[in-house]
């Protein structure tokens, strides 16, 4: 208990940091007088340098130990954090962000690593559950929050207010947490560094750039950096099956259903960015609804995702994944289709409980599919498991948020060009409702494979690591 309060406080908060300047970007543009390309550096960084740190977690869970790597990843967040608060310029405000990014994207595979050493597989459920409360409920309050605070306080009580906790969990880890991993200290391949940092850091920054611009992926801003990504990590690839020790272990995919896990999540991941980016537009837009109501009706959905997470866990932990995963991705494929019909005139109420199936559905698909799949790796794989779970959560933020975007852009300019009157405002309504509706609808069409996956599920063994499983995995 101690070890998991130790890991979930500091989660909390450094999760709760990813959505509690969102609100404030507006009042940086004034505060800093920059333009908002140059504040969106606040979130596009922050999920740059998460993809760059992030694979190179299995190497340093091997080299560190569980209390140094938690402590060093916590300190480091706090850094930031305090360099946010002071930050007399914008630029020194971004380098404290970007610090900030560099102790939360290695704190969730330390996390996730120490639960799987330190629980049995049939109470992991539970516990992921836990973190699945922490993950989805800190980004749920963080922009009400942040609200409150730019209005009251002023943006840097958004660091101010954070510092006291970050320091409590280090305080907290220091007396409590003790070492749970093994210190092997492989041998760390440069060249894999290299091209990890340059595959996975373009592939972000070009797919977080697509959104922006008018252009979308047309620019070549954007394709040339996610050319230079898919490069960087096809090399990155290829290095890691000739290496004894790889700085992430791909050979985790021979694992069926961690394969399989990965698939339910990014599947989930591409549907929740279809609503968490797509319904505030719509509801801002044809509904004529305020930022504030918009995220109000938003709310209860990802509340109530959070406090299901544990209750899911546990049944996980008790029927396994079938009974959880088949009738939820079903419901999240009516859901999606539910969505692709909305129009002008559609009841908030409906848009209300069409999020709350969707959130419930999460609940029930993603960490379940998470647990399952890291249950059937080798204790030898746990951390090369984890680093690819967390190295695939920003490039599926950054993949998610641009296509759904483009999509959406490209229908509504297609529908406007038809149009004879694009100025209209009702016109500019209906082109807006066509881009919704066609981007639920490729959600949906995307659901139905969730669908099939959900009846191939079965319940993961774990695989003992003995002698035999290390020189023939292929048999296992």
């Amino acid at each position: 208990m101690p070890i998991m309060l130790s890991l979930i406080i500091g989660a909390f908060f450094a999760i709760l940091n990813e959505t509690l300047l969102n609100i404030a970007l507006t009042t940086l543009m004034g505060e800093f007088h920059v333009s908002l390309p140059t504040v969106q550096w606040m979130a596009t960084g922050f999920m740059l340098v998460m993809g760059i740190v992030i694979p190179a977690s299995a190497i340093l869970l091997q080299w560190f130990s569980t209390r140094q790597l938690f402590l060093g990843t916590m300190l480091v967040f706090t850094l930031g954090t305090t360099i946010c608060a002071l930050a007399p310029t914008f630029p020194i405000l971004l380098t404290g962000r970007l610090i900030q990014a560099a102790g939360t994207g290695l704190l969730m595979p330390v996390i996730f690593n120490v639960f799987l050493l330190v629980f049995p597989p049939h109470r992991r459920g539970k516990v992921m559950g836990l973190v699945g409360l922490v993950i989805m409920f800190a980004p749920a309050i963080g922009p009400t929050l942040s609200g409150i605070i730019v209005e009251y306080l002023g943006w840097r009580f958004l660091f101010i207010c954070v510092i006291p906790f970050a320091l409590f969990s280090v305080a907290f880890a220091y007396r409590y947490l003790v070492n749970v991993s093994e210190v092997t200290k492989p041998k760390v391949d440069v060249r894999s560094l290299v091209y990890s940092t340059i595959g996975f850091g373009s592939l972000v920054y070009g797919f977080s750039s697509a959104g922006k611009g008018e252009a979308g992926f047309l620019s070549p801003n954007v394709y040339t950096f996610i050319i230079l990504g898919v490069i960087g990590i096809t090399f990155f690839s290829l290095r890691q099956f000739k290496l004894k020790d790889p700085v992430m272990d791909l050979r985790v995919f021979k694992y069926p259903m961690f394969t399989h896990g990965i698939l339910m999540f990014l599947i989930i991941m591409m549907t929740m960015f279809s609503s968490e980016i797509i319904l505030p537009v719509f509801m801002q837009g044809p509904l004529a609804l305020s930022a504030a109501t918009a995220g109000l009706l938003l709310l209860p959905g990802s509340i109530l995702n959070g406090l299901m997470s544990p209750v899911m866990g546990h049944l996980f932990d008790k029927f396994g994944p079938r009974l959880l995963m088949i009738p939820a991705s079903i419901v999240l494929s009516g859901t999606m289709f539910m969505m692709s019909r909305l129009h002008a005139d559609t009841e908030p109420w409906m848009i209300i409980i069409g999020y709350i199936l969707l959130m419930l559905t999460v609940s029930a698909i993603m960490m379940p599919a998470e647990t399952n799949g890291l249950n059937q790796l080798p204790k030898r794989l746990y951390p090369h498991g984890t680093s690819v779970m967390t190295t695939l959560q920003p490039v599926a933020g950054a993949i998610g948020v641009s296509v759904f975007i483009s999509i959406l852009n490209a229908r509504q300019n297609h529908f406007l060009g038809q149009s004879k009157n694009p100025d209209d405002p009702g016109t500019i309504s209906d082109a807006m409702v066509a881009g919704v509706e066609l981007v639920y609808f490729i959600a949906f069409a995307i659901s139905i494979i969730a669908v099939i996956l959900a009846f191939l599920v079965y319940r993961a063994v774990p695989r003992d690591q003995d002698k035999q499983e290390l020189e023939q995995p292929e048999e296992n």
